[in-house]
């Protein structure tokens, strides 16, 4: 019998304060069930298809202002995400914009410097 689950992935994003982090994408609707009592590794969703799994970084290794890392959430609430965020959206706009790449985004500064891209397809594109 040939499985219809379809495949995913999940972005591990290593962090200097877990409890931080967590706060950080509580704030953007994603949390972990409250019976997970795992401490040093967090498996966070929205329950609408986005997760991000949280684990605490080897010392020295995530430099805030050189953190290398980024995720990319892909959702079509885009605007309400944004107004969420508020003024933290990055860029002059402050708001999500269409790119030249077909999609409507926006940036946030995350935690450790995390860069948090959040989009969906723009409509000329989708």
């Amino acid at each position: 019998m040939e499985n219809k689950t379809p495949s995913r992935a999940v972005a591990i994003i290593p962090c200097n304060d877990l409890d931080a982090a967590e706060r950080w994408w509580n704030g953007l609707g994603i949390s972990r069930p409250q019976d997970q009592g795992y401490d040093d590794y967090r498996m966070l969703a929205d329950g609408k298809g986005a997760e991000v799994h949280l684990q605490t970084a080897v010392e020295g290794w995530i430099v805030p202002g050189r953190n290398p890392f980024g995720v990319y959430l892909y959702t079509p609430r885009v605007d309400e995400l944004a107004a969420v965020a508020g003024d933290r959206v990055l860029g002059p706009s402050k708001a999500p914009e269409h790119k030249p790449w077909g999609m409507y985004e926006f940036a946030l500064n995350g935690p450790d410097d995390l860069l948090v891209r959040i989009g969906w397809p723009s409509r000329s594109q989708a």
